[in-house]
């Protein structure tokens, strides 16, 4: 984006780009304006579930602006949806991996044990990582009412995911069906479908995270464990657009804010979990075909090179 900005935008684009470049992850001077990428990630579960939900939400950008009609963005974005892949790959894969683990010293301890006693990360604890994540990155989508949607839509600078799949282009006078929270009640009404460009790309991306969680509870199932991972309603813990300042459950039932502070914790990681995750992923495993007790090792190695195999030397 920077090479756009310098290369097509002028001094104006020049200075945005610095700008970009000042501003760091979790600094306290120059944050990232997106909260999500200031949220602290000091284990592996958070990583995992970041490269999962939050690249995922690059996926759909990149997305959108692969159909822009300024040739060099949309050209640029088509191939940085190869990197995004990778990294969703890697998301994906690991809380598989510590999922299939979880399932395995369930087996061995006895299914109405707690996995923690065998250091293991109990299904409720990735539940609410997955949680966290996952409502994260529904606010990266932006306001679900946006004139600066339409005014990206209208002149071209945005098209919507997999825009040759939709039958009209041009959506002047479309409108979208969406559901409002007025007076602490739920209250649907038609918005101009441009307005809405944001929340039919959020559309997309929740399908699309639904699909990966699918794809997770399918381990649990061939495992015989009962329990099921789920994504949160659209409504929970949002911090960016209409059903921010509100407080919803995991399943979009209205709550006061006594409520959501007796029971955050229930949905949430606080700060035990992250002690606990950190107290099992504190001693580095360095032996090639080794791995933490809380992961699986990965099905095949990398480059078709064995699982056992030296992909990193250290000095001890």
């Amino acid at each position: 984006m920077v090479y756009l900005l310098h290369s097509y935008f002028g001094r104006d684009g020049r200075d945005e780009a610095e700008e970009l470049l000042d501003r760091q992850s979790g600094n306290r001077d120059k944050p990232r304006i997106l909260e999500a990428f200031n949220e602290p990630i000091d284990n592996w579960l958070d990583f995992f579930m970041f490269t999962m939900f939050t690249d995922r939400d690059g996926k759909s950008q990149l997305m959108s602006l692969s159909e822009s009609s300024l040739d060099p963005l949309s050209r640029t974005t088509r191939f940085m949806l190869t990197e995004e892949a990778h990294h969703m790959f890697v998301g994906e894969t690991g809380v598989s991996r510590i999922l299939q683990r979880t399932c395995e010293l369930m087996r061995e301890a006895g299914f109405s044990e707690d996995v923690r006693k065998v250091g293991g990360i109990d299904i409720p604890t990735i539940q609410k990582h997955l949680n966290q994540w996952f409502s994260l990155s529904l606010d990266l989508h932006g306001g679900e009412v946006s004139s600066n949607a339409a005014s990206y839509f209208a002149n071209g600078l945005k098209g919507r995911a997999k825009e040759d799949t939709f039958d009209e282009h041009v959506v002047k006078d479309a409108c979208y069906r969406m559901e409002f929270f007025e007076d602490g009640r739920p209250a649907t009404r038609d918005v101009l479908m441009r307005n809405a460009m944001n929340e039919v790309l959020r559309d997309w991306y929740v399908g699309d995270c639904a699909a990966g969680v699918e794809r997770w509870n399918r381990i649990l199932e061939h495992a015989g464990v009962s329990e099921r991972l789920r994504l949160p309603d659209r409504k929970f813990n949002r911090h960016i657009g209409m059903y921010s300042g509100f407080h919803f459950d995991p399943n979009g039932v209205p709550m006061s804010k006594e409520q959501w502070e007796k029971r955050r914790n229930e949905w949430l990681p606080c700060a035990a979990d992250s002690e606990y995750l950190l107290s099992i992923m504190a001693e580095p495993v360095y032996q090639p075909g080794r791995f933490a007790n809380y992961i699986a090792p990965p099905r095949r190695g990398i480059n078709q090179k064995p699982v056992d195999f030296e992909y990193v030397r250290t000095e001890q």
